[in-house]
């Protein structure tokens, strides 16, 4: 556990402070978790737009000669399947087909990638590029997390706003797609991915700019917010948080990251242990579930049960202001993995019965 003296800060500490962020530790780094209501922070990404700094979550580069033949030795799909421009989710697992950590891969030339590791597990995941690494000549790694920050604008007029702050014309960037430009002479790449279900951009531009790109994003409209609503938008749009929903004792075929992985290529360190499992078939299935009931918050570790007996456990579980009810995701077994499947979940000591509901709990809203 790191004490809070030996916190990491982001470039935008100073500005989070003086917006009256409430601070909080956050994988090894001090972060916001709120700036006013973390509802309300929510509500503004679904309904405008909202501004979250990221830059608590690595960035590590992968170039050289052997940069290709290093991911494909640790990431679940083939890096060379990744066209210069895009970007593209996976996770990284071991022998066994635990989830080390999910990632996003951008491939920014045809020997240079981008990959953007999870904040506690930045350092995990450049150990095992090291240790998998070594031996593929002509493969350089590099942690360049310090020098550039990563701010993420996310909602439906996140495009808008963003427009003119760049030279791209957003309005042909595809999902997953980024652009590459020079900020203050000085490398910044402009994606458009997301950890919310909106659409949305994540802006990596370097650290001594970041302040200032900030500052116009809100002159521009956009709600600053904490980790707090980050958390309640990746659960409304089904996606999972490593340390929660996904880790080393869940592997991606019971947690639906299956259409992620190709466990069939030679060379793969998770290949023979990830083909066991799709072979065999998961024992048990990630789903979500609504609460049937207006009262009872389900939270991370609560159990899951068929009458009086334990079935599964709530992984993440909360309060959604977009759908005004109370959800959840947990690991129960495929025989109640249907969607329309009751069972009720361990509330502190009340059981509330709940319901399967197809994933993601929200679809945001797309022009006609």
């Amino acid at each position: 556990m790191v004490g809070e003296a030996n916190l990491k800060r982001t470039p935008l500490y100073g500005t989070h402070v003086g917006l009256g962020g409430r601070m909080v530790p956050f994988g090894g780094w001090e972060m916001p978790v709120q700036y006013t209501s973390i509802l309300d922070e929510a509500r503004a990404v679904r309904m405008k737009a909202g501004l979250f700094d990221v830059s608590h979550m690595g960035r590590v580069t992968i170039e050289g000669a052997g940069a290709a033949t290093l991911l494909s030795r640790v990431f679940s799909s083939s890096p060379t399947a990744v066209k210069v421009g895009r970007g593209r989710y996976g996770v990284i697992c071991t022998p066994e087909g635990g989830i080390l950590d999910d990632c996003i891969l951008y491939r920014r030339a045809e020997q240079r990638f981008l990959l953007v590791p999870n904040a506690s597990n930045a350092d995990p995941v450049v150990e095992w590029l090291r240790r998998w690494g070594s031996g593929v000549s002509d493969a350089r790694i590099a942690v360049i997390t310090p020098s550039l920050a990563m701010v993420a604008l996310q909602g439906p007029v996140a495009a808008s706003m963003l427009q003119g702050l760049t030279s791209a014309d957003l309005s042909t960037l595809r999902t997953f797609s980024f652009v590459e430009e020079k900020d203050k002479g000085a490398d910044s790449i402009v994606a458009r991915t997301g950890y919310t279900g909106e659409d949305g951009f994540e802006l990596m531009v370097p650290s001594g700019n970041v302040a200032g790109v900030w500052k116009v994003l809100m002159e521009r409209g956009a709600t600053p917010c904490g980790l707090g609503a980050r958390d309640v938008l990746r659960l409304e749009a089904g996606l999972p948080l490593h340390g929660n929903d996904i880790g080393l004792t869940t592997n991606p075929y019971e947690a639906g990251l299956e259409r992620f992985v190709d466990p069939d290529r030679e060379g793969y360190v998770a290949g023979t242990g990830l083909r066991q499992i799709r072979d065999t078939g998961p024992s048990r299935k990630l789903v979500g579930f609504k609460l049937l009931g207006r009262s009872g918050i389900t939270r991370h570790g609560y159990p899951i049960m068929d009458g009086s007996k334990p079935i599964g456990e709530v992984t993440s579980g909360g309060y959604s202001p977009t759908l005004d009810m109370n959800i959840g995701m947990g690991y129960v077994p495929k025989s109640y993995a249907a969607p329309g499947t009751r069972f009720a979940v361990d509330v502190r000591g009340r059981l509330a019965e709940a319901e399967v509901a197809p994933l993601p709990f929200y679809h945001r809203r797309r022009d006609p």
